[in-house]
């Protein structure tokens, strides 16, 4: 590929508690970030190539362009930068949309912290969780394929399809890296097959007929129009949201709803990660466990969970932590995955007597080591996004299973 060009890192100051990209790139909202050097992130974006790196108090990033003449697009809500050359302002504002670096995430953390003692005690290790403003079709198709699947599967899924039918823009360390593809270029003949071939599954069918409603039957920009369009707002005396959240977070919902392969789970990513939603709430099993666990659902008449009691968690949770409820949920989902495990590990002292058998010559007949008290870790659960359909609805042929089953 011609007139690959590549700019010198330059830099932003960010903390690690206003963002940790170790945690927030790998926690389960976006699938084509890549490790390929020591602490270097890496994805296509817009027509680039952005490379991620991170000290305590900055953000380095560095960018790789195709050729001199690329046309770079940025969403209609950047504001260009007049200090920087035009293709790096652009690069600059594009990267603090991507990673949503408006909100103070101390204050926000501060703020559950203080109404949430569950919160506060698990937040301390996971601190710099932010929430991506992510292009909502790349959400609407990477919540698609985490039906039934893990964070490990969901990001070979999503990098295949970019291999075969996004953009190839450059290659880093002999690695092709390609951007996202369109809507236009899956809504034509032989996706679903391909996809079928690729290891997509049942799939493939969701992924190539949202495609083609997204690319020939909704008007166009159908995706940027349920984006929440609202300022963020961090002013203390906010009014509560109301049931089921606010009218567009429910429009947004509801729409995305007619879609093949979408439930109440994926319309929530969607609305959380790609259109700017902070009230949404996702629930899947790790949530619904963590709901149970801590927060006494499980009972009664949200013994399991069922479209009713998918939506009483995600008021709870609404009236519980504000606005940016969807924001204070990721930080608990992260801290019940497997991957971030090492953070959650009990250091415990190992106690170790030498036992030593000797003969009365002063010879050693037997030596052993007596360890009295193990390593304690926590209970971790596996990176599982959905191990279930969204949301399940018991039938009375099941619960008469049940019963026999008593």
């Amino acid at each position: 590929m011609a007139s690959i060009r590549v700019s010198e890192w330059r830099k932003l100051p960010v903390s690690l508690a206003e963002l940790c990209i170790e945690t927030t790139l790998r926690c389960g909202q976006s699938f084509r970030w890549k490790k390929l050097r020591d602490n270097e992130w890496t994805c296509a974006l817009q027509g680039r190539i952005l490379s991620l790196k991170q000290d305590s108090t900055h953000l380095h990033y560095k960018t790789t362009w195709p050729s001199l003449s690329h046309a770079l697009a940025l969403p209609p809500s950047v504001k260009p930068s007049p200090e920087l050359p035009v293709e790096d302002e652009q690069t600059e504002d594009l990267l603090k949309h991507y990673l949503n670096l408006s909100p103070d995430l101390t204050a926000l953390y501060e703020q559950w912290s203080s109404v949430d003692s569950n919160f506060k005690k698990r937040a301390p290790k996971f601190t710099g969780v932010r929430i991506l403003k992510q292009d909502a079709w790349e959400a609407l198709v990477g919540f698609i394929c985490s039906s039934n699947n893990n964070i490990v599967r969901i990001s070979q899924m999503v990098n295949n399809l970019c291999l075969h039918y996004g953009p190839l823009i450059a290659h880093i360390d002999d690695q092709p890296i390609h951007d996202f593809p369109s809507p236009a270029a899956l809504a034509v003949p032989g996706v679903e097959s391909r996809l079928r071939e690729l290891g997509f599954g049942y799939r493939a069918g969701y992924i190539a007929k949202t495609a083609m409603m997204v690319a020939k039957e909704k008007p166009e920009d159908w995706l940027e129009s349920l984006c929440n369009t609202e300022p963020y707002d961090d002013s203390p005396d906010q009014k509560p949201l109301p049931e089921g959240g606010s009218e567009g977070y429910r429009r947004a919902h509801e729409e995305l709803l007619q879609l093949q392969g979408v439930g109440p789970k994926v319309a929530d990513c969607v609305c959380l990660m790609g259109l700017g939603w902070g009230e949404a709430v996702p629930v899947d099993t790790h949530v619904w466990q963590i709901a149970q666990r801590d927060y006494k659902f499980g009972k009664g008449k949200h013994k399991s969970l069922t479209k009713a009691t998918y939506d009483a968690v995600g008021d709870h949770f609404r009236q519980l932590w504000g606005k940016e409820a969807g924001w204070a949920h990721s930080v608990l989902f992260a801290a019940d995955l497997k991957t971030f495990s090492e953070r959650l590990t009990t250091k415990v002292e190992v106690d170790v007597d030498q036992v030593i058998t000797k003969k009365e010559d002063g010879s050693v007949v037997e030596s052993k080591v007596v360890v009295k008290r193990e390593l304690v870790i926590d209970d971790v659960k596996d990176e599982v996004i959905n191990e279930k359909e969204d949301v399940k609805v018991e039938t009375l042929r099941s619960k008469r299973a049940k019963r026999r089953k008593l």
